[in-house]
């Protein structure tokens, strides 16, 4: 795929009969690209914010979207979001949040990516059929999901689009009934002292310094349980966990 290429062909009608030289129409989440054709298309239009489009709320239906859901279509943002994955190199991703933190959200990972902070991937839990368990496993980072808290009744702050959960094999969640994902037990305990936990979200990592810039709250520093995956934005200031 070549990213110039997309931006073009994405801002130019198509023509009957025009295969556009190949290139996808579309902006598809996991493909690497070049250095070369970063510089061509500008960062400005690799970090952007859109309504969700009809295709995207197709792949939604059934999945982070339950028929249940409170929130309006038009609350929610979908964004364009190159990072850099575990080789280093330029790779695209994606998101859907909730319209009030869109912004904030943009500015964060567009700093994360120019200082060349590691993502394994961003891709809508969507890909997962919703499942959180096996985008955790994935080491996907995401944010919208209508589901609740794992091991409770209460919806997650996720279910409004207002947290984000990043390289999260690396950051589980770690509570007294145990870590989630599974696989990501081995990185569960003694992170203080560890040095070999990939992309450790701690108090001197660069995420946790620009979430926090933003307004987020991190659940690394929650008392009774740790998820040091969770990065949360309240807009009225209060505090419910939302895992």
């Amino acid at each position: 795929m070549c990213l110039l290429a997309w931006i073009v062909v994405s801002m130019t009608p198509a023509k009957a009969g025009n295969p556009q030289n190949g290139f996808p129409q579309k902006w598809t989440a996991k493909t690497v690209v070049t250095e070369k054709e970063v510089q061509q298309a500008g960062l400005d239009r690799c970090f952007a914010s859109e309504p969700i489009s009809d295709e995207t709320f197709q792949r939604m239906q059934g999945k982070s979207w339950k028929k249940d859901c409170p929130l309006k279509r038009s609350e929610l943002r979908y964004l364009r979001l190159l990072h850099r994955n575990a080789e280093g190199k330029p790779q695209l991703g994606e998101m859907v949040v909730n319209a009030q933190i869109a912004d904030r959200v943009v500015r964060i990972f567009r700093k994360l990516y120019e200082a060349g902070y590691r993502i394994e991937r961003i891709v809508l839990v969507d890909e997962y059929d919703g499942d959180d368990n096996r985008s955790m496993e994935d080491n996907n980072t995401s944010s919208f999901n209508y589901r609740t808290v794992p091991g409770r009744t209460t919806l997650s702050k996720h279910a409004r689009g207002l947290a984000i959960d990043l390289n999260t094999r690396y950051n589980p969640y770690v509570t007294r009934r145990g870590v989630l994902p599974k696989n990501g037990r081995d990185y569960a305990y003694n992170r203080d002292r560890r040095k070999d936990i990939p992309y450790k979200i701690d108090h001197q990592d660069l995420a946790y310094k620009l979430f926090k810039a933003e307004g987020f709250t991190w659940g690394g520093d929650w008392r009774s349980s740790k998820d040091y995956q969770h990065f949360e934005y309240n807009p009225l200031q209060t505090s419910p966990r939302g895992g």
